[in-house]
């Protein structure tokens, strides 16, 4: 019995052959077998060979004696070589919220070269910063040393006898406390499907863990989890962590527009909702950098000094956002910087680690041909709405009449109308009294006796009444940038477009889209029929 529960254990344990970099590489034992996805593997790469940073994973491949991309687990044996590849200083964790996963080939044609400077913003507030969303699978870390000790031992006995192992209460208190460590550098405020990824990732590195009475295995684990959160972010809002100290009941009783039961926390996938101030800087500071901006702004060719400073102010703009919740008008007056294309989509791959207009029209092209198919099955009014603006492709097959159509066509088929969000008009001055009006909505300007060929002669953006952007080229590019600024100003989604705007966040941009309405996940479905 001993001696098959050991050639059992001999099989199912690897070891693997790291190349770190020239002329050092590592080997790392893995005594439960290789893990089952790539992000395990790498968590343990950093434990075990004392590795920081971002990087990718390269495999000997066999039948090409070459260094291949390592995209599924199931590529590697025991005694595999894998490379290190340390993601480039352009995506490097010195920038904050960038993004740390590499675009496939097909996504790198789409990214422009503003990503690309977005991408490589200057580090000097990336110290206050988190760099990652919520990770597929959570990264279980490293325990203290007779913590870890005694699992070990805990996990051969679970997998020689089957013997669960119940910790003493100061050593369950170690386990919570090092995982809700590691909770606080992706989110302050997780949701119940997180707590559950977490509890679910400690029970599968360490079996031994797992609860007898429980249906899932790690349904107290999970309870426990949420208990031991609470307390850790009392703690760190005692020490003046702004995402929690934003929520304190003292600073809530002196905004009479705040209820005091009402959290302030991301709640659209936000990375840095409301980061700390940078290391070294103080309000005063930073409202120094902000009188700097001004004047920096009004130089022409200034983009490069504009930047910096806008980098440098994130956290305290977030604050301005978050805390007083500004009119536009006084907010675009204060930062007039951030309202331009660039500055837009820097702040919302700040917030959220994604890029912006590529990942919007590079998904929207995407989706574009099953959702035009989706569209055609539509009856009833709503289906010949549709067919009506599906019909402007007859007469322009350019790419922004096709990106346009589609977005007009989604907002009828969620049963929204697409009017209260785009307007069109043939003069600004005889329609200025409209635009004044628009609490949220995009404008397009058409040249009196233009041909459907030609393009628009102005298309902008306007928030309580207030002319945020224009000369924007076309309306998919628009619809992109009002995306952004939805985050950048932290607005709500207006109850007429919400569907819309969830759509947007979950299915195009791919952001927290695992929670959905039920419109939301019809639609999803039938996007992707037919294509497992």
């Amino acid at each position: 019995m001993c001696l098959n529960n050991l050639s059992s254990n001999m099989a199912t344990s690897a070891v693997l052959r790291i190349i770190l970099g020239e002329n050092d590489s590592s080997k790392i034992s893995l005594p439960s077998g290789i893990p089952d996805s790539v992000e395990e593997l790498i968590s343990e790469i950093k434990r075990q060979c004392e590795v920081s940073g971002d990087f990718r994973l390269q495999y000997k491949d066999i039948d090409f004696d070459e260094f291949i991309n390592l995209k599924s687990t199931s590529d590697i044996q025991n005694k595999a070589t894998l490379k290190v590849i340390y993601l480039p200083s352009a995506l490097s964790l010195t920038s904050p919220c960038l993004s740390s996963v590499e675009p496939s080939l097909g996504e790198s044609a789409s990214i422009s070269s503003v990503d690309t400077d977005i991408l490589s913003s200057s580090s000097s507030s990336s110290s206050s910063l988190r760099c990652e969303p919520w990770p597929d699978v959570f990264p279980v870390p490293e325990f203290v040393y007779d913590v870890e000790l005694q699992l070990q031992r805990a996990n051969t006995d679970f997998q020689n006898n089957g013997i669960l192992f119940s910790p003493s209460p100061r050593m369950k208190s170690d386990i919570l406390e090092s995982l809700a460590s590691q909770i606080i550098k992706y989110k302050a405020y997780p949701c119940n499907a997180e707590f559950d990824a977490v509890a679910e990732a400690l029970v599968k590195k360490h079996p031994c863990l797992k609860e007898q009475g429980s249906v899932s295995g790690f349904y107290g684990w999970k309870i426990s989890l949420k208990y031991k959160m609470a307390n850790y972010r009392t703690k760190l809002r005692n020490i003046g962590c702004s995402e929690l100290n934003v929520n304190s009941f003292k600073r809530k009783q002196g905004d009479p527009r705040t209820s005091p039961n009402q959290v302030k926390k991301a709640r659209r996938a936000e990375v840095n909702y409301c980061p700390d101030y940078p290391t070294g800087q103080s309000q005063e500071s930073l409202e120094e950098e902000r009188l700097a901006l001004l004047s920096e702004v009004r130089k022409s060719n200034n983009q490069q000094v504009v930047k910096e400073k806008m980098e440098k102010t994130f956290a305290y703009r977030r604050h301005e956002v978050i805390e007083e919740k500004p009119f536009i008008a006084e907010f675009k007056r204060r930062w007039p910087a951030l309202f331009s294309e660039h500055e837009v989509e820097a702040e919302f791959t700040r917030i959220t680690t994604v890029p912006l207009r590529s990942k919007f029209m590079q998904q929207l092209d995407h989706h574009s041909t099953q959702l035009m198919t989706i569209f055609k099955r539509k009856g009833g009014a709503a289906g010949q709405k549709i067919r009506n603006i599906m019909a402007d492709l007859d007469k322009n097959e350019a790419v922004e009449t096709r990106r346009a159509c589609v977005l007009k066509a989604l907002m009828v088929y969620l049963n929204e109308d697409p009017e209260n969000l785009l307007r069109e008009y043939m003069d600004v001055e005889d329609n200025q009294e409209a635009m004044d009006q628009t609490v949220l909505g995009i404008f397009a300007i058409k040249m009196e006796g233009a041909e459907s060929t030609d393009g628009l002669a102005d298309v902008g953006i306007i928030i309580e009444g207030v002319e945020v952007l224009h000369d924007l080229d076309n309306i998919a590019n628009a619809v992109a940038v009002l995306f952004g600024l939805m985050y950048s100003l932290d607005l709500s989604y207006p109850t007429y477009l919400k569907c819309t705007f969830e759509v947007l966040q979950k299915l195009v941009m791919e952001l927290d889209g695992n929670k959905l309405s039920t419109k939301a996940q019809v639609l999803k479905n039938k996007l992707f029929e037919g294509t497992f």
